[in-house]
C-alpha cells in the first residue's frame, strides 16, 4: 500500500514538508479515500493525520546583531534593469500582435531580433516601425499589382 501520493497531497494542503507528516495505522482507509485539499484538512483535524514539530533549532531565536557600514553612497547601474523592463514590455506587444494575427513570423523573427539590439526606445518607437512596416508592405503589394508582365508571343 503505497500513500505516497496522498502524503504529497497532504504537504501541498498542509504547507507541511513530507517528514512531518504521519498517517494513523488504524485510519489508513480513510486516508486511501481521500482526493481532496479539504478531505485532509478534515482528516488533519479528526486526528487521522498528525503533523510532527520541526526538529532541530529554531529559527525564533535572538540572532546575533551584525555590525552596519555606515553611510556609504553605492552606485546603482540600473541600466540592466531598464533594458530587462523595456525588452519584457516590447516582447509582450509583440506577443499580443502575433495573437492578433497582425504580424507574419518572418516581421516577429525581425522585430524580435530588433529588440534584442535595443533598436527600439519605448513602446511607442516599436508602434511606429510597425505601421511604417505595414505602410511600406502594402505599397510593395500595390506596385507588384500596377506591375503586371503580359507576354506576348
Amino acid at each position: 500500500m503505497n500513500l505516497a501520493k496522498k502524503k504529497m497531497l497532504a504537504c501541498r494542503a498542509l504547507g507541511v514538508g513530507k517528514e512531518r507528516i504521519t498517517f494513523v495505522n488504524s485510519r489508513i482507509e480513510e486516508i486511501k479515500e481521500a482526493i481532496t485539499k479539504q478531505d485532509i484538512r478534515d482528516l488533519k483535524e479528526e486526528g487521522a493525520i498528525i503533523v510532527k514539530e520541526i526538529k532541530g533549532r529554531r529559527t525564533k531565536e535572538k540572532k546575533k546583531k551584525k555590525r552596519s557600514t555606515g553611510q556609504i553612497r553605492k552606485k546603482v547601474n540600473t541600466r540592466k534593469k531598464d533594458y530587462v523592463i523595456m525588452t519584457r514590455k516590447l516582447r509582450a506587444y509583440v506577443a499580443e500582435m502575433k495573437r492578433q494575427a497582425k504580424l507574419t513570423p518572418e516581421e516577429i523573427k525581425e522585430i524580435r531580433k530588433k529588440i534584442r539590439n535595443k533598436t527600439f526606445r519605448s513602446k511607442a518607437h516599436l508602434k511606429n516601425y510597425i505601421g511604417e512596416l505595414k505602410k511600406w508592405e502594402h505599397k510593395n503589394e500595390e506596385e507588384k499589382k500596377t506591375k503586371r508582365i503580359i507576354w506576348k508571343d
